[in-house]
């Protein structure tokens, strides 16, 4: 078949399909007149929300003089020897994943780190490929608690849970992984900790332990927050329950200290033991 006859026959086609379809019946063409206003007024709505997006979304240029700047202060102290050419499968994903994060200085530290961690002879093998997709499921918020938790021993985490005694006795957790980690680390929304450190864990960076510290007053602060006490408050307020405190402690994994090392400045993921 020619490639004119295939154009033909599909122009025939649309020309088909056209005739096929229905016209709006006068009695219902106002009622899809008005919807169809409606979707302009939010197409024109969603178009002024995503506008600002272009503005973020940085092109090569500004990647180029990021790293640049940011990757040679970083080096400044390591001998030119020792400079070498990152490995393509950590810098190439690293540098693209940069246009979506510019806006992010959090993220874009970590992302800056890590090619400078790359280029130095005596770290590169630190780096592993899945580093750049780790950091890429992270939340600024993330970031900063990473940070945190990379520059201290193993962080004092708290359930508060309800016991029952009356009827079919059980229990349930209120509050699961209850911190001042999100306040420490000067997160924007702190409520979402313990989502936090839950996607930390996902990703293997973190782990929560039962262990735990035997010095109470390591916990302390964490059951006189205003959050633990409105929860208990409202645990003591019901007859017949009990509040239920379960200490634990959140600490960075073999896996998350090399990270730490790698994309954190100057990270050092901790081991200790708990004390």
């Amino acid at each position: 078949m020619s490639e004119d006859k295939k154009i033909r026959d599909t122009v025939d086609a649309i020309k088909d399909l056209a005739e096929a379809v229905p016209v709006y019946q006068d009695a219902i063409q106002p009622a899809a007149k008005e919807i169809g206003k409606d979707l302009q007024t939010i197409a024109k709505t969603v178009h002024v929300a995503l506008s600002p997006l272009r503005g973020l979304i940085w092109g090569w240029e500004q990647i180029e003089d990021f790293v640049k700047r940011t990757v040679a202060e970083k080096l400044k102290n390591v001998p030119t020897e020792r400079i070498v050419t990152p490995a393509l499968n950590v810098a190439g994903p690293a540098v693209e994943a940069l246009r979506f994060v510019g806006n992010e200085p959090d993220l874009r530290e970590l992302y800056a780190q890590l090619l400078a961690t790359s280029m130095d002879a005596n770290t590169a093998a630190e780096v592993h490929p899945s580093f750049v997709e780790m950091i890429k499921q992270m939340t600024p918020d993330e970031a900063r608690l990473l940070k945190r938790l990379s520059e201290r021993r193993p962080a004092p985490v708290v359930d508060l849970g309800i016991e029952w005694t009356n009827g079919d006795a059980g229990e349930v957790d209120a509050l699961v992984n209850c911190s001042l980690l999100g306040v420490e680390a000067a997160c924007e929304h702190v409520g979402n900790t313990p989502v936090y450190l839950d996607n930390l864990c996902r990703l293997g960076i973190v782990e929560i332990r039962d262990e735990f510290y035997t010095a109470s007053d390591v916990y302390e602060p964490i059951e006189l927050s205003p959050e633990f006490l409105e929860a208990k408050r409202l645990i003591d307020e019901k007859s017949g329950l009990e509040a239920r405190v379960h200490k634990k402690m959140v600490r960075v994994t073999n896996l998350g200290r090399q990270f730490s090392e790698a994309v954190v400045a100057g990270g050092e993921g901790s081991g200790e033991n708990p004390t």
